[in-house]
């Protein structure tokens, strides 16, 4: 028996907690629509940001990453520098089940205007908020609005629990509530 997506996304919501804080309806008067979709649910940014900065002439090495590459920034909106990014984090707290995987796209809203959100899936038995990538791909500053959509995730189950999980390896971003910086 298949049940449709947005009715098992929101049992595995309210049920599982899966997601936290959940909105079981589209909210879109006057801001980017976030909450439960047919196929997916709209997840929100939050109101802190960390925008790249050259000011200290560092090099982005994800394997020595200089945290002196970002200024933070805790604010209703973000301006991201033209050509340049931010990274945020969601809203909301997950709690991928073993048997699922998500991707995560962003929202055309932003896409229209030269903005790209990017996202690593979410593996199964991942837990916590996701760090964002904002990227501004315009010659001109483009604004970011906290506790608004940015991004949609979407589920996908598999027919049986994988093998090995995300929390099974340990993985180094589990569980974490704040705008993470890579790790190695």
């Amino acid at each position: 028996m298949t049940i449709k997506a947005d009715r098992w996304i929101k049992r595995m919501a309210l049920e599982h907690r899966m997601i936290e804080p959940f909105e079981e309806r589209q909210v879109r008067a006057g801001v980017v629509s976030y909450g439960l979709s047919s196929y997916g649910y709209d997840i929100r940014v939050a109101d802190e940001f960390k925008i790249f900065t050259n000011i200290n002439n560092t090099l982005i090495d994800p394997k020595k990453f200089d945290p002196r590459s970002f200024v933070d920034v805790k604010a209703p909106v973000c301006i991201v520098p033209p050509n340049s990014f931010a990274l945020a984090r969601t809203i909301e707290y997950f709690r991928i089940p073993r048997d699922v995987l998500t991707v995560c796209l962003g929202k055309s809203t932003y896409a229209r205007c030269g903005i790209i959100v990017n996202v690593t899936p979410f593996e199964p038995e991942w837990e916590g908020t996701a760090t964002l990538e904002i990227s501004n791909t315009t010659p001109l500053p483009a604004k970011i609005y906290a506790n608004e959509g940015i991004a949609q995730v979407l589920f996908f189950q598999s027919d049986e629990a994988c093998e090995t999980s995300y929390s099974d390896k340990k993985g180094k971003y589990q569980a974490q509530v704040e705008v993470t910086l890579p790790k190695i």
